[in-house]
């Protein structure tokens, strides 16, 4: 963060910057595991998120579906009326 000589503005951390600042850690028990590894911890991750997931019930799944598909087809209804009306005005005004 560049700040104007002279500001009173300190870091977040309420300490300079120069001192605050520390390298970023190599290795660790991220660093060392190969591709087989790393692909193992994410499977192992997404089924962790999958479980914190609450799944509707049946009778919501059906409700959801329903109110979807009746919107989807009252859109399609909608734009099909809005574009046969610009085509009878294009044929009225080139036509």
């Amino acid at each position: 963060m560049t700040e104007a000589i002279g500001s009173t503005a300190t870091p977040e951390s309420g300490r300079p910057e120069d001192e605050g600042a520390k390298k970023p850690r190599r290795g660790g028990r991220r660093g060392k595991k190969g591709p087989l590894g790393r692909l193992g911890l994410f499977y192992r991750q997404i089924v962790a998120e999958l479980r914190k997931v609450v799944w509707p019930t049946r009778s919501k799944l059906v409700t959801y579906t329903t109110v979807v598909i009746i919107f989807v087809v009252i859109m399609i209804c909608l734009v099909t009326v809005i574009d046969y009306g610009f085509g009878q005005v294009v044929k009225y005004v080139f036509g």
